[in-house]
């Protein structure tokens, strides 16, 4: 399988300006610049997009090693905060809330660091990884 986006970038790297489409078109011309990468301007930017990517990923794996133990999720909402820093990517920050009837803590716990290990975002990131995992 092969997911496809496409960006375009006119002008220099402070002063241009960009847009981000996906294959699906969830994205469609979306805009970025300067100001929204490393300012508060408006559009997303490619860290916020990380982000929204590994928060998706994880949650979708921890549903999956959740399956295999013998449990289902009620829910799973995961946050996430990636670090842009001098340039590189250092730090993807998860933070997880999830109700799972009948799991103890010590198994849910164990679920959660397969998920956070495994996810294919996880695997991608050249970064530290935290997990800041709760049942609630």
């Amino acid at each position: 399988m092969k997911r496809n986006a496409t960006a375009v970038w006119n002008g220099s790297g402070k002063e241009g300006n960009g847009h981000l489409t996906t294959e699906s078109t969830v994205l469609d011309k979306k805009q970025y610049s300067y100001a929204s990468r490393f300012e508060n301007g408006t559009g997303t930017n490619p860290e916020e997009l990380i982000a929204a990517a590994h928060a998706g990923c994880f949650s979708m794996k921890l549903s999956f090693v959740l399956g295999a133990a013998g449990f289902t999720a009620d829910e799973i909402t995961t946050e996430c905060g990636v670090t842009l820093d001098n340039g590189s990517i250092t730090k993807s920050e998860l933070t997880m809330r999830a109700k799972v009837p009948g799991i103890d803590e010590a198994k849910f716990k164990e679920c959660a660091e397969e998920a956070k290990a495994n996810c294919p975002v996880s695997k991608l990131l050249n970064c530290e990884i935290t997990l800041d995992a709760a049942l609630v």
